[in-house]
């Protein structure tokens, strides 16, 4: 290969056909060429091996860097760094003070050692302004790496201590060092961290990086930024967006460059090798994350922001927004990631995050609005034309219907309410054919409407829901909608009053009397739940955005390791924890959100219910719902539903929630403005029913009274 003519590299990324032809386009212009490689890492290895013999000066150890070490060269020229350990830097002020003296006599030993005749490489040295380069060049590829004499902050240590963080900053103070001027002392650090990517993410690397090439051919002015900034920034978007080894590649370029687009919002660290827990370490990010954006740590250096240049990111979100224009051409996904996560938002910006980032703009709400009304109408007036069959009526439920939506990837539910289920079970049994018929006219309403409606084909042989998206082109907004069937349990009920008590009576028989499980109609209560949390202060439903954006985090990271509890459980727990802990309609939204985590972190404690359209005062429901609260805790009932417990007991995984609210009570988000930490709200993890109102026998109260003290103290001696 090394021997053949290059192909003429193209002047732009290919966008007719994005997704067949990128990864093409990667190997047959953007790779180096295998021989040239080659040729180049043999010539490397021996200059290695050559400063490890050197007499004026002990080396350590050599550390390949830059493109060259992360394995993200770009065909043609690349860059490269030699990190060269010296056993006489034995601090990082060492590094500083005699940096000039090694780097001459490490010159010296190159030029006079006679390498040349022993390389596979052609080989120039220079020495300028301070710096010294090494340019190894066959027929199709050079690279050129930067000398960089360093004091080993490692040793043999795999990880970094915080008293090296320490170490750092002391230093950088004492000698008066630019920020990340001692980056190059965690080079092994680095080195490990792109270890650890696919190699399918190195070459979505290598076409940003050709990417940016472009941009600086074309604004000849453009300020010089770091590559390496823009390589941190798709490692971000992968590890956000995606995660898996093999992915479309036209979904992470669309992603990076989205992301470019919102550069003045862009806040990026990892904390692989560094962290919250010691003082002066915190204090740096802390430090960082609240400087002016873009921020993109180096996960190597916390005191090293790789993305200084505010002129240079406005510039190429210009181009960013036309190069996104031709990949959108053919509209396809790109992966949700967004500028700057959550765990790193200070407490007291959350309220700008929520707007910035959660909450869906008014044009996308009135369009799904609009489409989903114009769905309910049609399926009101055209399904089961020809059948005695009839829609009732059509309710939106979930997000969509609480008014809880999220900017990406929320969802809703369409409930139809048709004749002929006429009773639970019969919602059981006929379900299936009212789904055939809905699909089919939804199929026509489709065809006739003015939006884009994707259809999922259900997985299951006797089809239970209709799954099908909403998306927005101009937006790249979505929601996912579920129509299910469902029977019109509670007929004659008017908005604003009670359900009869028989509603819930016969549903608690038929639930005694049968194996269905808890929540099984849940469906058939759509109304009681959206009417439930669409009457709460908007601030609220705000705070609902976050914990659910929290939860599909968690949900990222955790989804191998168990079932998690349903989504409705957290918004169902952090209603209670503003009704039990604020009550008004504007409240500290990270101390709304910290309540919530402290309440995951207490699950083995929590009964929750509420008595809005169920109460104590049946006695068939009363001798029911005593029951229910004294099952395995955590009880959470909805308060549409009373046999719907969505806390669940052991049903779920609720102790890795609890792990990860416990990780999360350090990051930012916990800290206000003035560096403290936030508080939170002093709510009970548990009601009976005497706090409810309800007249019940005072040995009755008790008896729950006890119950909880009871589980207090088993958790007590288990945490002891």
């Amino acid at each position: 290969m090394g021997n053949l003519a290059p192909s003429s590299v193209p002047t732009s990324i290919p966008t007719s056909r994005p997704t067949q032809e990128l990864e093409a386009f990667i190997q047959k212009f953007l790779r180096p060429y295998e021989g040239c490689q080659k040729q180049i890492d043999n010539a490397l290895d021996t200059i290695c091996a050559a400063l490890h013999e050197a007499e004026e000066f002990l080396v350590t150890d050599v550390v390949k860097g830059g493109s060259y070490g992360r394995e993200t060269v770009l065909r043609d020229h690349s860059d490269g760094t030699l990190v060269i350990f010296i056993s006489d830097l034995q601090t990082f002020t060492d590094q500083k003070k005699m940096r000039y003296e090694i780097l001459h006599k490490i010159w010296n030993w190159l030029k006079h050692c006679q390498l040349e005749r022993k390389l596979a490489a052609k080989m120039d040295i220079v020495m300028s302004h301070g710096r010294l380069f090494i340019q190894l060049s066959t027929r199709w590829q050079s690279i050129t790496f930067e000398v960089l004499p360093a004091f080993d902050a490692l040793g043999l240590s795999e990880k970094p201590s915080p008293w090296t963080y320490q170490e750092l900053k002391r230093s950088l103070d004492m000698t008066k060092a630019s920020p990340g001027e001692f980056s190059v002392c965690f080079a092994k650090l680095q080195q490990n961290f792109f270890n650890n990517h696919p190699r399918k993410l190195k070459d979505l690397i290598l076409l940003v990086k050709y990417w940016y090439q472009q941009c600086q051919k074309k604004l000849r002015a453009l300020p010089l930024l770091s590559s390496y900034a823009l390589e941190l920034l798709t490692v971000y978007a992968w590890e956000q967006g995606c995660g898996a080894e093999d992915f479309e590649i036209v979904e992470g370029i669309r992603t990076v460059l989205g992301l470019i687009k919102q550069s003045r919002q862009l806040c990026v660290y990892w904390t692989v090798n560094y962290n919250f827990e010691d003082e002066t370490v915190r204090n740096i990010v802390l430090g960082q994350i609240r400087s002016p954006r873009p921020v993109i740590l180096d996960p190597m250096d916390p005191t090293n922001n790789v993305s200084k240049d505010n002129t240079c990111w406005q510039l190429l979100k210009k181009e960013a927004e036309m190069w996104l224009s031709c990949l959108n051409e053919s509209p396809g996904p790109s992966w949700n990631v967004l500028p700057a996560s959550l765990q790193e938002t200070p407490g007291h910006r959350l309220d700008k995050f929520i707007k910035d980032f959660l909450q869906p703009s008014e044009a996308f709400l009135n369009r799904i609005h609009k489409a989903v009304d114009i769905i309910c109408s049609f399926l009101k007036e055209n399904c089961f034309r020809y059948s005695t069959t009839k829609v009732q009526k059509a309710v939106k439920g979930g997000s969509a219907g609480k008014g809880t939506t999220l900017k990406t990837g929320s969802d809703a539910d369409l409930v139809v309410f048709t004749t002929s289920l006429n009773s639970y079970t019969s919602q059981n049994t006929e379900r299936c054919d009212i789904i055939k018929e809905i699909r089919k006219q939804l199929e026509v309403c489709q065809q006739q409407e003015k939006f884009e409606v994707r259809f999922e084909i259900s997985k299951w042989k006797a089809p239970r829901v209709l799954s099908f998206s909403l998306k927005s082109k101009e937006f790249h907004e979505s929601v996912n909608f579920d129509v299910l069937p469902a029977f019109n349990a509670l007929d004659k009920w008017k908005p604003g009053s009670t359900p009869s008590p028989k509603v819930y009576r016969d549903l608690i028989c038929l639930y005694k009397s049968s194996n269905i499980v808890g929540g099984e109609f849940s469906t058939c209560f759509t109304e009681l739940q959206r009417d439930f949390i669409i009457s709460r202060p908007t601030k609220l439903k705000d705070l609902i955005r976050l914990v659910k954006h929290w939860y599909k985090q968690c949900e990222k990271k955790l989804k191998k390791k168990g079932s998690l509890p349903p989504k409705y459980a957290l918004e169902l727990l952090t209603i209670y924890a503003w009704e039990q802990g604020s009550g008004l309609a504007d409240f500290d939204t990270a101390e709304g959100f910290r309540t919530v985590l402290e309440l995951i972190r207490r699950y083995q404690q929590l009964c929750i219910f509420w008595t809005v359209n169920y109460n104590f005062e049946d006695a068939i429901v009363r001798d029911f719902l005593l029951t229910q609260l004294q099952k395995t805790r955590p009880v959470i009932l909805d308060p549409a539903e009373p046999t719907g417990d969505v806390g669940g007991g052991d049903r779920w995984c609720w102790y890795l929630l609890a792990k990860e609210a416990t990780e999360w009570l350090s990051f930012p988000c916990f800290i206000d403005g003035a560096g403290h930490p936030v508080q939170f709200w002093k709510v009970p993890t548990a009601q009976t029913p005497g706090s409810c109102g309800a007249r019940l026998h005072p040995v009755v109260d008790e008896m729950f009274s006890f119950r909880s003290r009871q589980i207090l103290n088993k958790n007590a001696r288990r945490n002891f």
